[in-house]
Formats: C-alpha cells, structure tokens, sequence
C-alpha cells in the first residue's frame, strides 16, 4: 500500500515556521475503522491539530490535518471480549473457542477477520493468513511466545492486522537466535508483517530479537499507545514505507538503529512521523532514521547513538530531544530524490552533546533553517552546511554560549557532499 505519511509534508521556510497476565479490558467493539470513544480520540488528536500551516516556499508543501496519520481505530485501542475468539496457548499448543483459526502443533494460524483475545504461553508461532481485504485485531492479554527459529506473530496477508495490547498486562515475545524461512519470505524479526500493521493498546510488550530485528513492517507501521521494551541485534522498529507514533513509551536497544524507515523500491518513501511519546534509545548505529522525511512534531526523547536523527529532510516543530552521539547528532543527507537535504528546527528543545573528533552537531548535505525553538549545541563543530543557513528566530547555544546566527563549517564534516561520492554520495557515515 501506498504510504499515507507522505501527506505530512514539512511545514518548511515559512515565517511561523506532534511478564504477567490480567483479564481483558471490556470496551466497545471495533468492528469498523470508525468506530471509537471521541474522548479518547480527541485527547491524543488534540495536540496533532495544532500544528502551524502558513505561506511555505521552496521545496515544501503545507502539513495536512494529522486525522491524515491515524484513524480512529489506530487511536482506540478497543475491543469487545465478548465478541473475540479467544484463544488459549499452551505451551506445544493451542485451543480455541470460535471459526477462524487453526493449530497445528506449536502454529497458531488465523485466517479470517475478527476480534482474537490471546492469552497463555506458546513455543510456536501466531500466523496471521487471512484474505487481503481482511482487518484481523490480536488482543494480547498476557502472553508469552517464544519461537527458536522463527517469528513469533507473523502477518503472512491481511488488509490490516492490529496488536492490541490490554490494559495492565505484560506481553512477551522472542526469537531464539535463528530465523529458518517457512515460504517465500525473508522473514527477519520477532513480529513480522508483510501488510499494515497497528500497535495500540495500554499494555506492555516486550521483545527480544537476537538475530534480527525487533517489529518489521513490509508497508506501514502505526504505533498510537503502550510501553514497548525492545532489544534487537538490528532494528528495534523498521518499516518499509511509513512509521507513525502518536504516542507511547518505548526503551529501545539495537545493534543498528532503533527507529528505521526504508523504501529501496522507491527512494520517496520511508517516512517517520512523530508525534508524541517518551523514547529511550540507545543504539550502535542512528538512533531514528528516515530515508525521506523525518517529522517530530513532540515527544521526549533520549538518545544515544553513533548518530542522533537522520533523513533527507529533518523537521523539528516540538518535543525535547537530547542527544549524545560519536558522529552527527542531526544528519540531512542525500538519500531520497524527494526532498532537498535540509534540517528546519521551528520549535522545541534540541539539545546535543557531540564526541570528539570530525563530528558536527548539526549537519545537512543541503540547508539547515533554524526558525524557533532552542537549539544547545556542545562539540568541537556545532554545523556544517552545504547549502544556505538560515537564523530566523529562536534561541541558539553554541558550546555554552548564546549566539545570533549560525556558525557553520562549509562541506568540512562527514555529512558534506564532497565527503561521499557526489549527487546521492554520504551524508554522515552512511551515505
């Protein structure tokens, strides 16, 4: 499916410039995506519409209204217990209590639409295999699945799946080391899906990926509430064409990046949007990476990595970001053909602590564009720009000190064009 994220377009140059079980939570049903509490919906809504659209120039467009990023659905995170098919693990096997779903040994697959209340132990697989027009909704409700060589909930074909985490319960899921591929494809994380996929919920999961990556969507991935624990010898959270967050706490630890959006069909997707949430990150490689647009429109966050945040066009408008990295805290490099690398910063609070060496604090293959906010910048180079740097307001810090404009190195550090290879060359140490 074609990704909806890249209605969120940035705001950019304007002059204003988002381990135990517990019985399940009994709420309404959810039978369509339209279907939710307008309270709980306008309460995570709520700070998405105030968002600041005004004349814009050069290479960007206005933000869409962010009902655009979520549906109520997503938002919702509700069910009907006495409507589900509840489905009991045990251990080498399963039971159910409804049509739509199958076990064979340690496989639980589930092939039709509908509401699936899990609960239980499993060392096997959750397969979701449905028709392509199906929306299945997983409801963990205390569970535990390991799968040694596999993934533990697996979205072979669905229209859309959502993991819905419920209220009070702990939810744990894990690979043992090795993924063996049971068909045609690559299958590489603890949760896998080849269609849409939606976390929501107030319940907790964690994961364990030792061999791979954490949560891996072949198209869009949604994430709107719950505390997520991921560790993974790769990605925490990767996503094809989209990932989104309204909100959320999440603890990621990887051995490449915690947050990653990527297209290599088609270089103008693998879109991050962001807009809430408390993240704690720490990570070998960037701690969130968006090969096209990266927007964070609020949030918390602490990072550390060999690179704090990374896209073609990085768009700050809120939260509080403090990062510690050994390369680039902020990196526009030339990976999309969608955007001219920038970073614009219209609010928040940006704080960045660099290692020693030939690292910037702010660097962009393009332009960077600082119109509000603060931006608290300690490193022996706090930018480097290609292209044009632009102070139009907002507080700026350099090693301690309050500035009026922007200090920058001219293609002088790892992320200048004439430090890769030309045209789509390194941006950082990535390229």
């Amino acid at each position: 499916m074609k990704c909806k994220y890249t209605k969120f377009l940035p705001l950019a140059l304007s002059a204003a410039m988002l381990f135990t079980g517990c019985a399940a939570q009994q709420v309404v049903s959810t039978a369509a995506d339209d279907t939710v509490s307008p309270t709980a919906i306008s309460q995570t809504v709520e700070s998405l519409d105030n968002l600041t659209t005004a004349d814009s120039a050069d290479t960007a467009e206005e933000t869409e209204s962010s009902s655009e990023a979520f549906s109520k659905r997503d938002l919702s995170g509700e069910y009907d217990a006495s409507e589900a098919v509840t489905i009991q693990l045990n251990g080498d096997s399963a039971s159910c209590d409804g049509a739509g779903v199958s076990v064979s040994g340690s496989t639980v697959t589930i092939t039709a639409a509908g509401t699936y209340l899990l609960s239980g132990m499993l060392n096997g697989s959750v397969i979701v295999d449905a028709t392509k027009d199906d929306k299945v909704q997983l409801v963990l409700s205390g569970v535990t699945v390991q799968s040694d060589t596999f993934a533990a909930i697996y979205v072979k074909q669905a229209d859309k799946v959502f993991v819905t985490l419920a209220d009070g319960t702990v939810n744990s899921l894990s690979n043992g080391g090795s993924f063996v591929q049971v068909d045609e494809n690559e299958v590489d994380a603890v949760v896998y899906a080849k269609d849409d996929i939606t976390f929501n919920g107030t319940g907790t999961l964690r994961i364990s990926s030792p061999a791979g990556h954490g949560i891996s969507g072949k198209d869009e991935v949604t994430i709107t509430n719950g505390v997520y624990e991921i560790a993974a010898a790769e990605h925490a959270i990767r996503a094809k064409d989209s990932l989104a967050i309204a909100g959320g706490t999440f603890t990621l630890a990887a051995g490449n990046d915690g947050l990653h959006a990527e297209n290599g069909d088609d270089d103008t997707l693998g879109n991050i949007y962001i807009a809430g949430g408390d993240f704690t990150i720490q990570v070998s490689d960037d701690a969130i990476h968006a090969n096209t647009l990266l927007q964070i429109d609020g949030g918390t966050f602490d990072i550390t990595g060999a690179e704090g945040l990374e896209a073609t066009y990085v768009q700050i408008n809120d939260g509080t970001i403090r990062i510690s990295a050994s390369d680039d805290g902020v990196n526009a490099a030339y990976k999309s053909s969608a955007y001219t690398p920038t970073v614009e910063i219209n609010g928040g609070t940006l704080t960045i602590t660099m290692g020693a060496g030939d690292t910037d604090g702010i660097d962009s293959n393009g332009n960077i564009v600082i119109n509000g906010g603060t931006v608290d910048v300690t490193g022996q180079s706090a930018f480097d720009c290609d292209g044009t740097a632009t102070y139009n307001g907002g507080t700026l810090i350099v090693n301690g000190q309050q500035v009026d404009s922007i200090p920058t190195q001219m293609m002088g550090g790892h992320g200048g064009m004439m430090g890769g290879m030309g045209g789509f060359g390194n941006g950082g140490r990535h390229g």
